[in-house]
């Protein structure tokens, strides 16, 4: 054990790797959003195939995963805080990539339903371990940029979802498009096992963490809700992520029913907004808080805020829209301010409790999230 420590510790000192780990962690949150993006460009045509109302389209891409997602989120959280986090990324990339595979064999909504079940409980192994291991291997000034670069996966999982689905939808079916993003992720996880090392907790900070168990779970949560910063922090994020799942959820559909627009060029179009759009935003919101933090921490909450109130306007025209071209446009803009916000405010969560309290802290700050933002948006 200490020997393998010692290589974790002796590997980690070495920038090119903390940059190699970082890199990994960021394409596995790319799969992660991948397989749920994909669905919601594809919801048109299961609609057809299978006969769906849209309800049933919004318990599928909302609240029922948003349910298992959040609800599992937390034992698999204080696993984290305790266990190897290396090995419960690969198994949940390895759970949530056969679900979306086996999506594309359902043949009515209990069987998508389950399916997707699925994929939330094994999609909610993937963040908590990994904001724990990216919080441990960079330093507090850093830490928010290293965290808004693991959050540009979201984006870029948004990006590949909709290019992919809606190319491979349009010509080929959306079951093809479901096998086609779900079979890879299992190649990621032997990836994930063979190369990364789990980093000693508290190493960034140099803290000498004992093997202890970490605090009981009433304790962190007592912790965290005494803190007033991390209520009004998670319960904004979860506004903000209210308002982004909406539109994500909708603005297919919407545009779709509206314009003769093609379901393979909407994809596109959405999915480079995110990508490029969303990418840019959460790697400037973690650049800028770090530099500007250093001067005055308030900047790791004054920065999200001015992106998200210079997103508004932009967004109240694309749901008004007149020409096409220039809301699909206007959306980079939109994305790219309203997406500013994640990275600092992980960092901060982090700041408020001990190095074996951090996934714990990650899933709790994800649990208002996605509960709010995800299942009523």
């Amino acid at each position: 054990m200490k020997n393998r420590k010692a290589a974790a510790d002796a590997a980690y000192a070495k920038p090119l790797y903390r940059g190699y780990v970082l890199t990994v962690l960021i394409i596995l949150y790319a799969f992660n959003f991948i397989d749920r993006q994909l669905l919601v460009i594809l919801q048109e045509l299961i609609k057809e195939d299978l006969g769906l109302s849209d309800t049933q389209l919004g318990l599928l891409s909302g609240f029922t995963f948003a349910l298992f997602y959040v609800v599992c989120g937390i034992p698999i959280a204080r696993w984290a805080d305790r266990g190897s986090r290396r090995n419960i990324i690969s198994l949940a990339i390895v759970i949530w990539s056969a679900m979306t595979a086996v999506s594309g064999l359902a043949q009515n909504f209990v069987h998508i339903l389950l399916a997707r079940i699925g994929v939330g409980v094994g999609e909610a192994g993937a963040s908590p371990p990994a904001h724990s291991m990216i919080s441990d291997i960079f330093k507090p000034e850093q830490r928010a940029t290293a965290l808004s670069l693991y959050s540009m996966g979201l984006y870029v999982g948004i990006l590949g979802g909709f290019m992919l689905g809606g190319w491979v939808g349009q010509y080929y079916g959306w079951r093809m498009a479901f096998m086609v993003v779900g079979l890879p992720g299992v190649l990621l996880a032997v990836l994930v096992m063979l190369t990364v090392k789990e980093p000693s907790r508290g190493w960034s900070e140099n803290i000498a963490v004992s093997d202890e168990p970490p605090p009981p779970f009433q304790e962190v949560l007592n912790l965290l809700w005494s803190r007033k910063a991390f209520r009004h922090l998670a319960f904004a994020c979860g506004l903000q992520a209210m308002a982004s799942y909406s539109l994500a959820s909708w603005l297919p559909s919407f545009f779709l029913r509206s314009t003769d627009i093609t379901i393979g060029e909407l994809g596109t179009w959405l999915g480079l907004a995110a990508g490029i759009g969303g990418g840019l935003g959460t790697l400037c919101g973690g650049l800028l808080s770090d530099r500007m933090g250093q001067k005055d921490p308030r900047w790791y909450l004054w920065i999200p805020a001015i992106g998200l109130l210079a997103a508004l306007p932009i967004t109240l025209y694309i749901l008004a829209f007149a020409d096409l071209m220039l809301a699909l446009m206007l959306n980079f803009a939109s994305i790219f301010l309203g997406s500013m916000y994640l990275g600092p405010v992980i960092a901060t969560t982090h700041s408020m409790v001990g190095v074996r309290m951090r996934a714990l802290a990650s899933a709790m700050l994800f649990f208002v999230l996605n509960l709010v933002g995800l299942g009523m948006g």
